[in-house]
């Protein structure tokens, strides 16, 4: 279990690297870059636009791989899409900006952004099922938390990375050539993730399906469809918190505030780890208490501090910029660490891989894609402190929060083999 674990983890770790690094240069440098003609809002927002579609393509991803997952087994899903994610995140720091080949950057950014989104949307079913199936009964939410806590690593890692180039070339440099590294190290990293996941073995629970379903995606359209609403809905809360905290607040602190960029990458870095570190512990709670409860009190915690994070946050003071994104990442932590067992527990196993990542990668879409844009745009009215971002947070809280008390609770136990789950 702990070879497992780690395996997983370290891929997880690295394809959200792949996914992270594009989301911190898209606060920081695409805009300038690839979307020239644009004023410096503007080009902020259409670099947010193109990482909002990579969240677009993982809906697709996760149908794509889930049909593998489901049909071919759960490591297949491993090794094809870590290829796929680090192949396109090279790809992008080759790519020719906006001064060299006009308007076909962008597009190209475009397409590449579209296939990395497509490898991560298989990545998370792939990791927390084989990691999941392989644990034993009273232990699934601590073992599937390890692939939840790649991508904390992924984004220390490309942030890290941002931050050293950041404070080692001038800004002209970093414009110039050195926000490309963190893309072309991403090589580096997928061949030591393929490296450690040659020698997983298939899920045994997998192994026992003797009646694999043909089409996994009419399956889950017909027999689940209002979970897979009910669970998008759910985590669309996660990622709206976990992507205002690590990408609009770096292009917010930079530009409005006139917080430097190595401070705020720091912040953010910091209370990245600490959600990290506690994922297992939530975990272990999620296999003490049930998933369901843990799930309502960290969407609960969200939609109360939204408004003390952006106030805090408009300080533009390095410790209370911290504390307030501390707070946020606490109360979504609580909710996605117990998410890699309960979303699985909740769907029969001959159509897992393909229902529990359409629900997980749909709540991206939901939270993930649009936040950043939103926040952007809301934040350019008002004073100094962005409240309609507290109000928009607090609302898609909410309905998160209705969600989660319509979906069932999954009881610690055997994993079944056959018998489908409610829903």
């Amino acid at each position: 279990m702990l070879r497992l674990a780690a395996a997983s983890l370290a891929g997880t770790a690295i394809e959200f690297y792949d996914f992270f690094v594009y989301g911190t240069a898209a606060a920081l440098v695409l805009g300038p870059l690839f979307f020239p003609t644009f004023s410096p809002l503007g080009g902020t927002l259409a670099a947010f636009g193109t990482f909002g579609v990579g969240f677009l393509a993982r809906p697709l991803g996760s149908v794509l791989f889930g049909h593998i997952g489901d049909r071919r087994g759960r490591r297949p899903v491993l090794i094809a899409s870590l290829i796929l994610t680090g192949a396109t995140t090279v790809a992008v720091g080759c790519l020719p900006t906006y001064g060299t080949i006009g308007t076909a950057a962008p597009v190209l950014l475009l397409v590449l952004r579209f296939l990395q989104g497509l490898g991560l949307g298989g990545e998370w079913g792939g990791a927390v099922l084989l990691t999941m199936e392989h644990a034993p009964p009273g232990r699934r939410a601590l073992w599937a938390s390890f692939p939840q806590v790649g991508p904390s690593l992924g984004f220390v890692l490309a942030n890290g990375m941002v931050l050293w180039l950041s404070t080692t070339l001038s800004d002209a440099q970093f414009a110039s050539w050195g926000w490309r590294i963190p893309f072309w190290a991403a090589g580096l990293l997928a061949a030591a993730g393929l490296w450690l996941r040659s020698s997983v073995t298939e899920s045994p629970l997998f192994l026992e399906i003797d009646d694999h379903a043909r089409v996994p995606l009419a399956e889950v359209a017909r027999v689940h469809w209002r979970l897979v609403l009910l669970t998008a809905g759910a985590l669309a809360i996660g990622y709206a918190v976990f992507y205002s905290v690590t990408t609009w607040s770096l292009a917010y602190a930079t530009e409005r505030l006139g917080v430097s960029r190595p401070v705020m990458l720091a912040c953010v870095m910091a209370t990245v780890l600490v959600q990290g570190a506690l994922t297992p512990l939530a975990a272990l709670l999620g296999d003490r208490y049930g998933r369901r409860p843990l799930c309502l009190t960290g969407c609960t915690g969200v939609a109360l501090w939204m408004f003390p994070m952006v106030a805090l946050l408009a300080t533009g003071e390095p410790v209370l910029m911290f504390l307030g994104f501390l707070g946020a990442m606490l109360a979504f932590i609580t909710m996605f660490a117990v998410t890699a067992a309960y979303l699985p527990e909740l769907y029969e196993p001959r159509v897992r891989c393909t229902g529990a990542a359409v629900g997980y990668n749909l709540g991206g879409v939901l939270g993930g894609a649009l936040t950043p844009i939103v926040a952007t745009t809301l934040a350019g009215y008002g004073g100094r402190v962005p409240w309609g971002v507290g109000a928009y947070l607090t609302a898609v809280a909410l309905v998160s929060l209705g969600c989660f008390a319509l979906l069932p609770e999954t009881a610690p136990g055997p994993v079944p083999v056959t018998e489908p789950a409610p829903g």
